[in-house]
């Protein structure tokens, strides 16, 4: 059916039901397992808004006060936003599948192979910068191919908001819309660039980033520094050849969805005006890869991919071909369902690791050692064992002790969980000199009695901390089974002498101006 015809079909209810089910899957998901480490970090951001923070745009920290505000301080809550931009990445990628001329098979394809890829059952639940960035991404490559189709100024403003609004949300907008640029300069819809109303829209998305790069350079530089360090620790580690086998695996068997998708953008006639695309994900593809970048960085370009392969497949099986059709539908997107389980907590706990085990799949952390669960699902236990663990230390406290002293936690996971669960007890603020809890810890440590979690389970205190206080008392540790902080102590550290202020201010000093 040509584009035109299409065009003039309401898909609307069709797509609805692929939304309706990827919002389905989450709230599957929703009520098993608990916080991950990040999400605690966010949630904490939201009680102290500005237009940066050290490692991620302020867009999270908006929607993390938002939410709290609205749905309260649960689980559940907290995915609200990242379960509705997961059901709005279906939606937008079934209206591109109509802009590229597609019809019902096209849509079902496409919406259905990316509603079970794994990566992004993985990425589209927890409330991270990540699935909000895909969103930014897809709508990003959707207002382009509208304009493409529709040359209406308001398409290109709409553009501007887009991604001004991803910048603020995660950086690597910046190298989407760089990559799309690019990839428009070297096709025939580089016309798209001569317009007026491109220069305005690039204004407008200038504005709206412009708090955020005044807020980095009155900060030093923090997204320098947080890249330097994100680079030394984690993606100098990461291969080429990595890379490449991840995004080649990372969707399953939709890899034969999406890969025809950018083949069909390149090479064939139907889809040729928007060949642009496929440049794009090409230049962004070979940035991250020189670059070592992550494998979800490039998440957010494959709903157009997606979107083409879908279109690609309906016109080469006519609807003549029903039974191919069908075929197709089923074998491109039943095997994820397999995967599912390892992508999306949809199981409880111990059918979980069940099904990690049916798979033969035993993932390696951080620490290189083959564990039961993957290190996100890992990430979202003890968490509340610690906050509770904290707060009865708290309490075992005299009225009077309780008044002189602080909490002090090494990583933002720990920080983070001791400052959400610790609201309902009337804990003290948690400092830390991690992450961002750097921008709001206090200026010094004076307290008589200072709790502390210690991230190596007692080594850090035994080690750095033991010359520095008069006694040290060991109150509790995680010790929940599966929980990637298993072994994370709680201690009393008594009467702190002069000099553990003095590391710690020096130490805050310094990472300030980082």
């Amino acid at each position: 059916m040509p584009a035109a015809k299409h065009h003039d079909v309401n898909y609307t209810g069709f797509i609805l039901v692929f939304v309706i089910a990827r919002i389905g899957l989450n709230l599957l998901a929703i009520s098993h397992f608990g916080f991950q480490r990040d999400e605690l970090l966010h949630l904490a951001l939201g009680d102290h808004l500005g237009w940066g923070f050290k490692e991620v745009p302020p867009f999270i920290a908006l929607l993390a006060k938002i939410s709290t505000f609205i749905f309260g301080s649960s689980v559940f809550a907290a995915r609200v936003f990242s379960t509705v931009a997961s059901g709005l990445i279906i939606w937008f990628t079934g209206k591109t599948v109509i802009e590229f001329g597609g019809g019902r098979f096209a849509i079902a394809l496409a919406c259905l192979s990316l509603t079970l890829s794994p990566a992004f059952l993985a990425s589209g639940y927890l409330f991270q910068p990540v699935v909000f960035d895909q969103l930014w991404w897809v709508l990003t490559a959707y207002l382009v191919v509208k304009y493409t189709n529709t040359p209406l100024p308001k398409y290109l403003y709409w553009l501007g908001i887009v991604v001004g609004a991803g910048l603020l949300t995660k950086y690597t907008m910046a190298f989407f819309a760089g990559s799309v640029i690019v990839g428009l300069l070297i096709t025939k819809q580089r016309k798209i660039l001569r317009s007026r109303h491109i220069v305005f829209a690039a204004l407008i998305a200038f504005l709206i980033f412009l708090p955020n790069i005044i807020w980095q350079f009155k900060h030093h530089l923090p997204l320098v520094t947080h890249m330097k360090t994100l680079r030394s620790t984690q993606l100098e580690y990461i291969k080429p050849s990595d890379f490449i086998a991840q995004q080649l695996m990372v969707n399953g068997i939709a890899l034969f969805v999406w890969l025809p998708g950018l083949l069909a953008l390149l090479f064939t006639r139907e889809l040729n005006k928007y060949r642009f695309l496929a440049f794009a994900y090409i230049i962004v593809f070979i940035f991250l890869l020189e670059m070592n970048g992550k494998s979800y960085y490039l998440f957010g370009a494959y709903p157009m991919l997606f979107a083409a392969g879908g279109c690609a497949f309906g016109h080469w099986l006519k609807p003549k071909y029903a039974t191919l059709r069908a075929s197709a539908l089923l074998l491109f997107t039943l095997p994820n369902v397999a995967l599912m389980p390892i992508a999306l907590p949809i199981l409880p706990l111990n059918q979980t690791i069940e099904a990690f085990k049916a798979l033969h799949f035993a993932p390696k952390w951080e620490d290189q050692k083959s564990h039961p669960l993957s290190q996100d699902y890992a990430d979202m236990f003890g968490w509340d064992e610690m906050g509770n663990k904290v707060a009865w230390a708290y309490s075992g406290l005299s009225p009077e002790q309780q008044r002189h002293t602080e909490i002090y936690a090494d990583n933002y996971g720990e920080a983070g969980a001791v400052y959400h669960y610790g609201k309902k007890y009337h804990l003290p603020d948690v400092a830390s000199l991690n992450s961002s809890f750097t921008l709001w810890a206090p200026d010094s440590l004076n307290a008589r009695y200072i709790i502390y979690v210690d991230e190596d389970g007692g080594g850090n205190v035994e080690k750095r901390l033991a010359s520095f206080v008069e006694k040290y008392v060991k109150l509790g540790e995680v010790t929940s089974p599966y929980a990637r902080e298993r072994g994370t102590a709680i201690y009393l550290l008594v009467n702190p002498k002069p000099g553990l202020n003095e590391i710690y201010t020096k130490e805050l000093a310094r990472k300030r101006l980082e």
